[in-house]
């Protein structure tokens, strides 16, 4: 696809599955782009056909393999080389639209931009449990980046040139419910063992109750997540129990890869021994 580098435009990407109740506040947060375009997954809520009610926005229906596939099918159906890439929860402030504007304008702006983020716990602010810290690149040059293909879910950017940091905050709506971020990170934990799995990881008891319980042990106490009382509790819970997942997932492919061996071997074996009686009668 042709970039358009004129003016500095810029295209807002957003992926969605049954996001009815943020994609809302999100697409009016990116409706200063030049170019807004979702990847929808079949979503049964209505978002799909939300999205496709508005005239500012290109929505395309796609299935959902993994998170970098479905990024990287996003990416490459912008027509502009400056991208602004969010997630369905999340809003772009006022104050951060400004900042992004003003960014992009300047004739030495860098390749990328890092986003630091305000997480939310439905309505109410989370200050601490891990979150304190946290920063995504958000706003790039297409022409510089590209998604690392080994990564299914916490997708990377590789960035070919230099990065910076923005000041204003991305405003986080991570927690709808319990059981739709429980939901949510059984699936990340879910792809999170297939892409160890791709690179021949293992699993052993250490890791399936050792890994889960120092990822709560890390983030409710060390990164202060029981200031945050209740809330604090319930994700840094639910975080650990995405590890417990994963490594829970990744003894499952173990196994079943280990018995597929064993099959075909015994397969081998009996061919062998057909072929011996065979010559030997």
């Amino acid at each position: 696809m042709i970039l358009n580098n004129s003016d500095n435009k810029l295209t807002a990407l957003v992926i969605t599955y049954n996001e009815m109740e943020h994609i809302k506040k999100c697409i009016a947060s990116v409706s200063f782009a030049d170019e807004i375009i979702v990847v929808d997954s079949y979503s049964t809520d209505g978002t799909f056909e939300y999205l496709e009610a508005l005239p500012n926005v290109r929505v395309i229906q796609r299935p959902f393999k993994n998170f970098t596939d479905q990024k990287s099918f996003t990416l490459d159906k912008a027509s502009n080389d400056w991208i602004l890439f969010v997630d369905a929860d999340e809003v772009v402030p006022r104050s951060l639209r400004t900042e992004i504007t003003q960014t992009i304008q300047k004739p030495n702006a860098l390749d990328a931009y890092w986003f630091y983020r305000k997480f939310m716990f439905k309505d109410s602010k989370l200050n601490y449990s891990g979150w304190q810290t946290d920063k995504n690149v958000r706003l790039f040059k297409k022409s510089q980046c590209r998604f690392a293909q080994h990564k299914l879910v916490h997708e990377t950017l590789q960035i070919n040139g230099k990065t910076g940091v923005l000041k204003e905050k991305l405003v986080h709506y991570c927690y709808k419910g319990y059981s739709d971020y429980k939901a949510k990170m059984v699936h990340y934990g879910k792809l999170k063992a297939k892409e160890l799995h791709s690179k021949k990881r293992s699993c052993n008891l250490f890791k399936l109750i050792g890994k889960p319980t120092w990822k709560f042990a890390y983030n409710y106490f060390i990164r202060l997540g029981f200031i945050d009382l209740h809330k604090g509790f319930t994700v840094c819970y639910l975080n650990a129990l995405s590890v417990y997942v994963r490594y829970d997932e990744l003894s499952k492919l173990q196994a079943l890869t280990a018995t597929k061996a064993k099959n075909t071997v015994t397969t081998n074996e009996k061919y062998k021994l057909n072929n011996v009686e065979m010559a030997a009668s």
